[in-house]
């Protein structure tokens, strides 16, 4: 029977999973078949996709990707490993973006941030102790290549300004805004919207506190503007910013960027 297995074609003599696990390697591996990790024996077909993964141990490139692809399909992985996404500010927002690509394989990304780590950081954002007084920069490009090192990752260790964006940031498909201030925030959308004609860019606006997580949602107020958010909580006295809702607003963004390089462009 022909299969594909850990990212080759390979002809196996066997008709089930648990069968071609004892041909490839022991009892303890983990099996995951056409995508899913599997507890019991299940029959095998032409052209199935196999991976046999010994536990605790980092597969390589061919066998990852070959089980990414399983779970997102081959049409949609291609297509995410195609994507070239910045990332402007690695602070709640950001640094949960980033992981959240990484995870899915979007195939480049540029971190962009000029700060270090600081301990007040630590309440919402993708960062450890180990981290404190690294730059954002470096410490988030270490945690990405213990998810996923076939991510491309590219670092700038600068302060975003009106006069830096277009060479920043052209090239890349889409812009990620994931600023704290309102001004920064504008300053990044109108100046890339002017300078930068072909980008799509993914913002957040109104995500502090503690309110219902449902009320954030994701907007297209222009043609290649996303917003995402409840469009008005700030933080202030009372209203910080708290992990659960910083990271509903991150999933949202990472999940538009996810629809748009897979080709949907409405929210």
């Amino acid at each position: 029977m022909e299969l594909e297995v850990n990212g080759k074609r390979r002809t196996l003599a066997c008709r089930t999973a648990f069968e071609a696990r004892g041909l490839l390697g022991s009892a303890s591996d983990i099996v995951i078949l056409n995508g899913f990790q599997i507890e019991k024996d299940c029959p095998l077909a032409e052209g199935d996709t196999l991976a046999v993964i010994p536990k605790g141990v980092m597969p390589g490139q061919e066998e990852l990707e070959s089980m990414m692809m399983a779970r997102h399909t081959p049409a949609v992985h291609k297509k995410l490993k195609l994507g070239r996404v910045a990332i402007a500010g690695l602070g709640g927002l950001g640094s949960n973006i980033a992981v959240m690509l990484a995870r899915i394989g979007v195939g480049q990304l540029l971190l962009v941030d000029f700060d270090i780590v600081e301990p007040s950081n630590l309440n919402r954002q993708s960062y450890y102790i180990r981290h404190l007084g690294m730059p954002k920069t470096l410490a988030l490009e270490s945690q990405l290549a213990e998810i996923n090192p076939f991510v491309r990752v590219e670092t700038r260790t600068v302060r975003v300004e009106a006069e830096n964006v277009a060479a920043l940031f052209a090239g890349y498909d889409i812009l990620c805004e994931a600023f704290d201030k309102p001004e920064a925030k504008a300053m990044l959308v109108n100046t890339a919207l002017e300078q930068l004609p072909g980008i799509r860019i993914v913002a957040a606006s109104g995500l502090a506190g503690y309110a219902s997580a449902n009320a954030i949602r994701t907007a297209r107020p222009l043609e290649r503007l996303y917003l995402c958010g409840d469009l008005e909580t700030g933080a202030a006295v009372g209203t910080g910013l708290m992990a659960p809702r910083v990271q509903v607003c991150a999933g949202h963004q990472a999940n538009m960027i996810l629809r748009l390089l897979t080709g949907t462009d409405e929210v």
